[in-house]
């Protein structure tokens, strides 16, 4: 049996056509996105640590699956291949295969992978996260069936020969979930660096100390007495480094100011909420799960926790069919003809405390219903 038989699909023309518009000024961004553009949302995810962290997050709260096949003789079967399939050159299992490819879709807007044959190419040796900036998609000779052309390092075009084997997925529209954020977090880096050049130049406290000579006497000793003040002065303060507090004493007019004491530090905490905001809205992640605590009610959280399960909802309906593909891919090379399906584990974001009330009510409810039950 040959792996992935190519099936023969009968040639069909959608009916359906989209017209361009034409337009004076081209603000379309390309359909697949460029090297250069996801070295700019990798970078995105390096230099603001809470847009890695909301993404790492939706991830995790995705949840785990089970894939049921109709077939019960071949579940063991299955459930050993997708617990130790090869994925890449450092990881096993199907869920790090998803997690890679949810992460892609997350930050490119678009994922693809590749379901990997042995050399008889009759079973599966493992699956593949690919580049997504290294692959074009076009129709081929059906409408319905892609072309997947491979840019390779030396800048050629190479045809995937197989594209049957290649896993492709995108968001709506294909257009990533950072789309729109880079120009926010310029700025939001741009407020950072000048918070960094302020404390520079202001937080670390530094005194300005003045000796105003009294009399003529004084003046004539200004200079040796200016140098005496300094030295003890440096003094003083390179013993407060090693825990020696020494008290500094001097005879005449000498005054001492810190500098920069009266210019404030500007408050940047309305500009930064307002630039957060923007970038939480656009990752669908509620403030208090990046331990921004901005809204005390409970309320709130729980109407955000509503919110984000139907994110979540949305993310899994894109990865079921991936799922599908790599379990029939394994149910057909071993020729049988059964068919599965995947089953989710429930999104529960309550808190433990709220579980802990509930289960009691629970138990409680059910003591009250056995007692009446031996009533009758």
């Amino acid at each position: 049996m040959k792996f992935f038989k190519k099936k023969s699909v009968p040639e069909t023309s959608p009916e359906i056509v989209t017209a361009h518009r034409n337009s004076t000024l081209d603000m379309r961004f390309p359909d697949i996105i460029e090297p250069v553009e996801k070295e700019l949302y990798d970078r995105i995810r390096n230099v603001v640590p809470i847009v890695d962290s909301a993404i790492m997050k939706i991830i995790r709260l995705t949840g785990g699956f089970k894939v049921i096949c109709s077939d019960e003789d071949l579940q063991p079967e299955l459930d050993y291949f997708l617990e130790n399939v090869p994925v890449g050159l450092g990881g096993k299992s199907i869920n790090i295969f998803v997690d890679n490819f949810l992460d892609s879709i997350l930050t490119y807007g678009s994922a693809v992978g590749e379901i990997v044959p042995d050399s008889t190419g009759k079973s599966i040796a493992g699956l593949w996260n690919g580049d997504i900036s290294r692959v074009r998609i076009s129709a081929g000779n059906d409408p319905f069936c892609r072309k997947y052309t491979v840019i390779n390092n030396d800048g050629k075009e190479k045809t995937v020969t197989h594209p049957e084997r290649i896993i492709y997925t995108e968001l709506t529209g294909r257009r990533p979930v950072l789309r729109g954020v880079p120009a926010l977090a310029s700025i939001l880096m741009r407020i950072y660096e000048c918070i960094g050049q302020n404390f520079d130049r202001a937080g670390n406290v530094r005194y300005a100390v003045t000796y105003k000579p009294s009399s003529e006497n004084d003046y004539t000793y200004a200079s040796e007495r200016a140098l005496q003040i300094a030295r003890e002065w440096s003094d003083a303060m390179k013993s407060s480094a090693y825990g020696q507090v020494k008290d500094f004493v001097s005879v005449g007019d000498v005054d001492i100011k810190v500098i920069g004491a009266e210019n404030q530090l500007f408050d940047t905490n309305v500009p930064v909420r307002q630039l957060l905001e923007q970038i939480i809205s656009k990752l669908s992640i509620p403030p208090f799960l990046l331990g921004l605590n901005w809204s005390s009610t409970e309320r709130m959280s729980s109407q955000q926790a509503d919110i984000l399960t139907s994110e979540l909802e949305y993310y899994r309906r894109l990865l079921t069919p991936v799922i599908s593909q790599v379990a029939e891919a394994f149910i057909y090379s071993t020729g049988n003809s059964a068919v599965c399906r995947v089953e989710w584990d429930n999104i529960n974001l309550q808190d433990e405390s709220e579980l802990a009330i509930a289960r009691l009510n629970n138990a409680q409810a059910m003591e009250i219903e056995k007692r009446l039950e031996n009533l009758d």
